[in-house]
C-alpha cells in the first residue's frame, strides 16, 4: 500500500502563491498518473490538476488553468502543485492521488490552503 502526505498549504492573501508537495511512500509510483484534488466542507472532492506517469502531459480544472501548475519527480516519489494567483474560492484541503479513481490509494489527511482578502 502506498502512503500519501501531502504539505505546503497555508494561509496566504488574495493573490499570492502556494507550491504544494506531495510524498509517495511504500511502492513505486512512476507508472501511475497522478493528479490534485480539492475538498470545502459539505462538498464532494474535485480534480484540480493530472499529470501522465511521464510528466509529458497536464490537465487541470478550468477553475485553475492558467494559474496552477502540477509536476512530479518520480526519482523523489514527489508530485508538486504550485498554485499561483489564488483566489478565494481556491480555499480547501488539497490531497494528491492516482488519476483514476477505480485505482485510487488510501487518501491522505492532505494540506489546508486559505486564501483571505
Amino acid at each position: 500500500q502506498v502512503q500519501l502526505v501531502e504539505s505546503g498549504g497555508g494561509l496566504v492573501q488574495v493573490g499570492g502563491s502556494l507550491r504544494l508537495s506531495c510524498s509517495a511512500s511504500g511502492r513505486q509510483f512512476s507508472g501511475w498518473d497522478m493528479a490534485w484534488f480539492r475538498q470545502t466542507p459539505g462538498k464532494e472532492r474535485e480534480f484540480v490538476a493530472g499529470i501522465r506517469w511521464t510528466g509529458a502531459s497536464t490537465d487541470y480544472s478550468d477553475s485553475v488553468k492558467g494559474r496552477f501548475t502540477i509536476s512530479r519527480d518520480n526519482a523523489k516519489q514527489m508530485v508538486y502543485l504550485q498554485m499561483n494567483s489564488l483566489e478565494l474560492e481556491d480555499t480547501a484541503v488539497y490531497y494528491c492521488n492516482r488519476r483514476a479513481k477505480p485505482l485510487q490509494w488510501t487518501w491522505g489527511q492532505g494540506t489546508q490552503v486559505t486564501v483571505s482578502s
